[in-house]
């Protein structure tokens, strides 16, 4: 019986019939000080970060979508597995979609124990991600705090915590005095509209660089013999007795017995071509953000009440967000109505930002799931698997989402982490209801 490596045409990198055929891993320049001193003395080139290819008309695994969950998958692949005959194909650049537009926020932080578990494997996969990508994704560990501003929300908020807890989780309830001392700019007087009666404090959280992930990810995936390829749409995927043969693109078909939609907003689209129903509706998500000022936002602050979450980049801009819009939509225009609600909101937290100018606003598409929970796994085609469902959560889970679609991809199992997450779960009821901590918790 063929091994997994061997059903996928890889072994130790190499293909079935010994050679390259181009799928060996590159030669890196590897980042770092002496390397700049090098580049700057001699005037010499970087090489590119990763490389153009003509499409080949077969792989043994072609993964849609170009953000981090496809890169990241394509890079744990290779990795762990030593499965690199890989194509990752986005219709646009990579990370053009929500990984380009996402306010990178991270946390671990959730409701339900499934949940918890998940996103604490991937903070810490995001910790070392530098170090194991060899490029810089700016992780600043910041504190996360989730406000409470009613008696409702902090009961809550108290449930999170003992559920954090027992997970190992660090996580606790404070009340508004030590709120005030980690964010003094925060208005916690009794007297105000929606006064803070406490939040869910979560010092592991904090904000990264998204593109940084992107490109660290297209590096070390290119340099491990993935192919990646940009403008590359796909407009159909055969399925055949029940399995799925391969897709076709705008650049031409593509054979492969293994194909994985990691394509988020447009996830509904790409699994309907496979035959495959997903629960899966798209919304709009708008942010937004100021000019830069001297840093004094030293952590994350989110309001579930307000519907408002801010943050402050190591450049000096606040940068903001809020729920989805209240209607499906594949438009990513912002909209004037986002604008002023989201101000309000913001001024009622911190009333010294009323000076500050906004400079611009933007949106991306969330595909949204019944219980706020992802869609991970197998599915009734053999051979077609889905990451998606990550609604406005998903950049959090990029690491341990690769590193499990890898998995169950190379092993042919559901890894145990994400065996809560199934498609199946619908039929069966049995959600994994996550909307307390996710629908407006970034």
């Amino acid at each position: 019986m063929a091994t997994d490596r061997e059903a996928c045409g890889v072994i130790n990198g190499n293909g079935r019939d010994g050679s390259f055929d181009g799928r060996r891993e590159k030669k890196s320049s590897r980042y770092s000080a002496f390397s700049l001193l090098r580049h700057g003395l001699f005037s010499s080139e970087w090489p590119r970060a990763w490389r153009n290819h003509d499409l080949r008309g077969s792989y043994d695994v072609v993964i849609i979508g170009g953000g981090v969950h496809g890169l990241a998958t394509a890079y744990y692949l290779a990795e762990n597995h030593g499965i690199r005959n890989v194509a990752v194909l986005d219709k646009g650049y990579l990370g053009g979609g929500g990984s380009g537009r996402n306010t990178a926020i991270l946390r671990s932080n959730y409701l339900t124990p499934e949940g918890v578990r998940f996103y604490d494997r991937s903070l810490t996969l995001y910790q070392h991600l530098a170090a194991d990508l060899n490029f810089n994704v700016m992780f600043s560990r910041r504190g996360h705090l989730t406000l409470a501003h009613n008696d409702a929300s902090l009961r809550t908020m108290r449930w999170r915590a003992e559920v954090n807890k027992l997970q190992a989780i660090d996580s606790e309830v404070i009340d508004p005095g030590q709120i005030s001392e980690l964010v003094p700019h925060l208005n916690t007087a009794a007297d105000t509209r929606y006064p803070i009666l406490g939040a869910l404090y979560h010092p592991p959280g904090g904000i990264i660089r998204h593109d940084a992930v992107v490109w660290g990810y297209a590096r070390a995936a290119d340099a491990r013999g993935v192919q990646l390829h940009q403008k590359t749409e796909v407009t159909g995927i055969d399925v055949t007795r029940g399995r799925v043969t391969g897709v076709q693109t705008n650049r031409g078909p593509i054979s492969a017995p293994v194909v994985v939609n990691c394509t988020a907003g447009w996830s509904s689209i790409i699994s309907d071509m496979a035959g495959v129903r997903t629960p899966v509706q798209t919304f709009p998500l708008q942010a937004a953000v100021t000019e830069p000022v001297k840093p004094f936002l030293h952590a994350v602050v989110v309001s579930g009440t307000l519907h408002v979450y801010v943050s402050q980049t190591d450049r000096g801009e606040l940068v903001f967000g809020a729920s989805v819009d209240p209607f499906t939509s594949y438009s990513m225009r912002g909209s004037l109505d986002f604008v002023e609600g989201l101000a309000t909101h913001v001024l009622e937290l911190m009333p010294a930002l009323s000076k500050m100018r906004l400079l611009r606003q933007w949106a991306g598409l969330c595909d949204m799931t019944p219980d706020y929970s992802p869609i991970m796994g197998t599915t009734p085609v053999e051979g077609f698997y889905l990451d998606v469902g990550w609604g406005t959560y998903g950049f959090k889970a990029g690491p341990v989402s690769g590193e499990a679609m890898a998995e169950a991809v190379a092993t042919r199992s559901t890894p145990e982490i994400i065996s809560a997450f199934g498609l199946d779960r619908f039929s069966a009821g049995e959600l994994v209801g996550e909307k307390g901590a996710a629908a407006v918790g970034h």
